[in-house]
């Protein structure tokens, strides 16, 4: 009923979308992207199709807590530009291991993240959200994805960076690939070595390195941009 009004009545929405691509073929056009923790949750829920899918999601979040590990790369990113007069391109960059890295060109919001995987994001302003979860022990790492589901800001942990860029590349430096239980059949053949990422939660393998570009209002919905969320105080079960 709701989009009826809107195509009704016209209502326009310009959205924000980013290319994701390797250095030598695009990969995928989408809104958001996850590599390390966020990915290889995916990649084992997948693998676990025949469960019912709140069991899966549940059994995969577990299942990946329990063997969690970091992911060794390098993050270089281009900030977004504080003005028109600033046009030099200044690329920043930082490395390490990091337990998980999204790359958000809309908040994202989801029953297990009612206002958002990236609050601070909107829908058309012509950026992204990088934030990069260090290493860290596995009961910080829980207390960050706990405050998802309440009113607590999950990103005010020492061990959490984020950003606001209009590009970033991701260079994984140990190309450790798949986990046995994470292959799956992805459009073919897994290369060896590739690593997964999750693309709004459509699994994707990436090669040595991937690019995320914003490219702002690239395309246009029915609807209305709204902030309500921002003040919105429901929880959710999620762990």
């Amino acid at each position: 009923v709701t989009a009826t009004l809107h195509i009704i009545m016209g209502n326009l929405q310009p959205v924000d979308i980013c290319t994701f691509s390797s250095p030598s073929k695009p990969l995928h056009f989408g809104f958001s992207a996850m590599f390390g923790f966020g990915a290889r949750t995916l990649a084992l829920a997948e693998k676990h199709r025949w469960m019912p899918s709140n069991q899966r999601r549940d059994f995969a979040v577990i299942k990946t807590l329990a063997s969690l590990k970091p992911e060794d790369c390098e993050l270089s990113f281009l900030p977004l530009k504080n003005s028109q007069q600033d046009n030099k391109d200044q690329w920043h960059s930082i490395q390490g291991h990091f337990l998980n890295v999204s790359i958000m060109a809309i908040p994202c919001l989801c029953s297990m993240a009612p206002r958002g995987l990236a609050p601070n994001t909107r829908l058309n302003n012509g950026s992204m959200a990088l934030i990069a979860v260090r290493n860290t022990s596995r009961a910080e790492f829980i207390k960050h994805l706990k405050r998802y589901a309440g009113i607590k800001n999950q990103f005010n942990f020492p061990f959490i960076e984020t950003y606001t860029v209009q590009e970033v590349k991701v260079q994984p430096r140990n190309r450790s690939g798949f986990d046995n239980e994470e292959k799956v059949h992805l459009h073919g053949t897994s290369t060896e070595g590739n690593c997964p990422w999750n693309i709004d939660g459509v699994l994707m393998e990436g090669a040595s390195e991937v690019c995320i570009r914003v490219h702002p209002q690239l395309i246009t919905l029915y609807g209305r941009n709204t902030d309500e969320h921002d003040d919105l105080k429901t929880s959710c079960s999620c762990l």
